[in-house]
């Protein structure tokens, strides 16, 4: 089963919110080392998988943002 880009990256976020929980409440060194450690490799893991992702779209930088289109006009 291969996990989506989007789900390992909400997984890896809670890991290491996690780390932050544990390293705050005072709990063992070891557990928030070893959190820390796994959190990272998968922090990496993360990147690489969402490099490689097979995303496309049609956008340019000509459409601007997104969540704010501008019309086309504006700059001519």
């Amino acid at each position: 089963m291969k996990i989506s880009a989007m789900a390992l990256l909400a997984i890896t976020t809670l890991v290491l919110l996690t780390v932050v929980i544990f390293a705050t409440l005072n709990l063992p060194c070891s557990w928030v080392f070893y959190l820390t450690t796994f959190g990272q490799i998968l922090l990496v893991i993360t990147v690489i998988r969402v490099l490689k992702d097979d995303y496309t779209t049609d956008k340019t930088f000509e459409d601007f943002y997104e969540d704010k289109p501008i019309s086309k006009e504006v700059y001519r």
